[in-house]
């Protein structure tokens, strides 16, 4: 049996353990209210440390987690007393502008992906956060500003590289372990530590993107009127809505635009969005497409409190508008906000079978997220957070986005599915870890195993 001292002296990465200086560090993520204390953290130099990793985590029965960047709201890139396998140092990104194509280790952030498929004027959809990782965001699904015009990030993977639960090293493929490329494509960290993605990436230039704020009293009026706006807004015209506060405390209703094209046309496409109101700010304007990953930045800093709850939407009709807007007088942190992110176009135009990923015919996503800084004050904002979701849930479809969830129960992970994708997905686990070494996740559970 491999131990401990066997691990570290295997591995090219660093093992950190509780005792040592870096540990306090190691084990901090995006989610202040996470406080997990693993019992150690591989720093992984590469795939095989990886395959050290996996095989000490079986062979001695440790409980694995498996952190990229980090940015999961449940925080389930840490865990207590197992064995964190740390991919933040793995970050290449290597691009062929000939093939349009980038293949990125597992511990890039989108900030890295995207810094160098700009130097080629390409992209793909990737989150709008530039801190967050490649991995966790592709794994479950993956929206972003360019969702629309180029599907899901998921949609726009070409193969993946994995070490399964027994420590083999095998690649997932349309034509290379077809069932396990369907099922990473959506089913989250369940089948193994993917350590490579290769993306489809498209020509992307300068943006018309940026933020219109309104007063939080005309946030009704411009809820009804986004949602007419979207009826006839075209593909490369990404628009969410949100509830939220400025820095200076004021309470605002905003708009969150991106026109993945040329800006001057992207003028006239918007030019409703900004003549409505007028908005008390306009800030929007020609950017280029790593400018407008790093809008959202400032606003989501990691070591805050998070509590997030979500559902998909019917629509948004103008009980819901009425609902979101009297939930969010009574929000409780001026860091919490209120957003919806409009799907459709590309999203709904992949075939409901090609992915695991499940919710094609949604048109909104509504994200309920609880910040704040004291936790002390936890439980007045997670009671806001759920009371807010609850109200919600009867305009919802029934489902949920996969790396949305928190800890919330089997049924909300099978939600995310729907049932038949579910068991398609259990059928998977059985086959590639049906011990369940890989459950510090949005589980999927094999058959005979409760935990």
């Amino acid at each position: 049996m491999v131990s401990i001292e066997d691990l570290k002296a295997r591995a090219r990465g660093e093992l950190i353990l509780p005792k040592d200086d870096a540990y306090d560090d190691a084990r901090r993520i995006w989610n202040g209210m996470i406080d997990a204390h693993p019992g150690a953290i591989l720093r992984c130099s590469g795939v095989a440390d990886v395959v050290e990793a996996v095989n000490f985590a079986r062979e001695n029965h440790w409980l694995v987690a498996v952190r990229g960047g980090g940015h999961n709201a449940a925080g389930l890139a840490v865990c207590d007393d197992g064995l964190v396998i740390d991919l933040s140092r793995m970050r290449s990104v290597r691009v062929n502008p000939a093939a349009r194509t980038a293949r990125a280790e597992a511990g890039a952030t989108w900030g890295d992906f995207d810094r160098e498929t700009e130097l080629h004027g390409l992209a793909t959809t990737g989150g709008a956060i530039s801190t967050t990782g490649i991995a966790g965001l592709t794994l479950g699904g993956g929206l972003g500003w360019l969702m629309r015009s180029y599907g899901l990030s998921c949609d726009n993977l070409l193969s993946v590289d994995v070490v399964t639960a027994r420590g083999d090293v095998v690649t997932a493929s349309a034509t290379e372990n077809p069932d396990l490329f369907w099922g990473v494509r959506g089913g989250g960290g369940n089948f193994g530590v993917v350590t490579s993605f290769e993306y489809q990436l498209h020509p992307v230039g300068t943006v018309l993107a940026g933020m219109l704020v309104h007063p939080i009293d005309k946030a009704g009026e411009m809820l009804h009127f986004y949602r007419e706006f979207n009826e006839t807004a075209p593909d490369e015209l990404t628009v969410f809505a949100g509830l939220m506060s400025m820095p200076d405390g004021a309470r605002v209703a905003a708009l969150l635009l991106a026109y993945n094209g040329p800006p001057e046309e992207g003028e006239e496409l918007v030019r409703p969005l900004r003549d409505f109101g007028p908005p008390l700010a306009d800030q929007v304007g020609p950017m280029a497409y790593t400018r407008l990953q790093t809008l959202l930045d400032e606003g989501f800093p990691a070591g805050l409190q998070v509590y997030w709850r979500s559902n998909f939407l019917k629509g948004l009709p103008d009980e819901a508008i009425d609902e979101l807007t009297q939930q969010f007088a009574r929000v409780t942190s001026p860091l919490s906000v209120l957003m919806l992110e409009r799907f459709g176009g590309a999203v709904s135009r992949v075939e409901l079978d090609a992915t695991a990923y499940n919710h094609r015919n949604a048109e909104y996503n509504l994200a309920v997220i609880g910040r704040w800084a004291d936790p002390k004050e936890a439980e007045r904002h997670i009671a806001w957070t759920r009371a807010a979701h609850e109200a919600m849930e009867r305009f919802g479809t029934g489902g949920v986005y996969v790396n949305y969830l928190g800890e919330e129960g089997d049924q909300r992970v099978r939600a995310a599915y729907g049932e038949t994708k579910y068991e398609r997905l259990v059928s998977l686990k059985n086959r590639y870890d049906p011990e369940n070494l890989f459950r510090c996740n949005q589980n999927i559970k094999p058959n005979g195993r409760a935990s």
